[in-house]
């Protein structure tokens, strides 16, 4: 049996930092020798979802999103453009395997607190776990509500919430949802991209690491897509996803 492991991101045709994560993690993915083959694929760059299995003749493929959330991407785009069945689809003798996205695993809240944590946060701060958000999709809501609740069962915390870019709770009204004088923002993104680079401290009013309002304090911290520790949520997916 050969196995082999397919990064699916979205990519960008105008930010090259979009993609980066995906490459990175399929170096890292593919020094750990636990797959015969590890590939990238987009549904913005190439190499394209649709030409992904292409020359692929592993008899077991797992597919794994590098999402953060679940939603019209990761349930209609990725199986239509890859001609899946579903969690599971045979064909010519290949098994496929197709699993939740990175940001749907329990295992990304220890992400999630290793940012915050790199950012200084302190066990009386607020965490502020910033999702993109959108009306079209519930699914994608969900799972960063869920991430929320996996951080603040940690304890580690004085205050953890819920804030979005695109929907309500707006990440501009941050301070309104915490008491504590200090809250890390960790943005639930893949990449250093346009949103986490650009628009996102803009209308934050943010020009470095933190920004202060009124004697309080916004520390924004990294991405955690971009975090060498997600390739470690990739392999527990892949591995769950085997026992199928």
């Amino acid at each position: 049996m050969t196995r082999a492991l397919l990064l699916i991101g979205h990519g960008s045709h105008l930010d090259a930092n979009s993609s980066r994560p995906v490459f990175e993690n399929a170096r890292r993915l593919r020094a750990t020798g636990a797959f015969d083959e590890v590939r990238p694929a987009f549904w913005k760059e190439e190499p394209s979802l649709a030409r992904a299995l292409d020359g692929c003749a592993a008899s077991e493929v797992t597919i794994v999103p590098l999402f953060m959330s679940t939603g019209y991407f990761t349930e209609q785009v990725i199986p239509r453009e890859m001609g899946l069945d579903g969690a599971v689809t045979v064909r010519g003798g290949q098994t496929v395997r197709y699993t939740p996205p990175v940001g749907a695993h329990p295992a990304l809240a220890r992400v999630i607190v290793a940012r915050a944590l790199e950012a200084g946060a302190t066990a009386g701060d607020a965490i502020a776990v910033l999702g993109h958000g959108t009306p079209r999709n519930p699914n994608s809501e969900r799972t960063i509500y869920e991430q929320t609740e996996r951080v603040r069962a940690t304890g580690r915390f004085a205050e953890v919430t819920t804030v979005f870019m695109d929907q309500e709770p707006a990440m501009g009204g941050v301070f309104e949802r915490v008491a504590a004088g200090t809250v890390v923002m960790v943005p639930l993104f893949i990449a250093e991209g346009w949103h986490v680079g650009q628009t996102i401290p803009e209308e934050l009013d943010i020009h470095g690491p933190s920004a202060r309002e009124d004697g309080r304090r916004l520390i924004y911290a990294r991405p955690v897509g971009t975090h060498p520790c997600l390739s470690d949520v990739v392999l527990e997916l892949a591995s769950e996803a085997a026992r199928w």
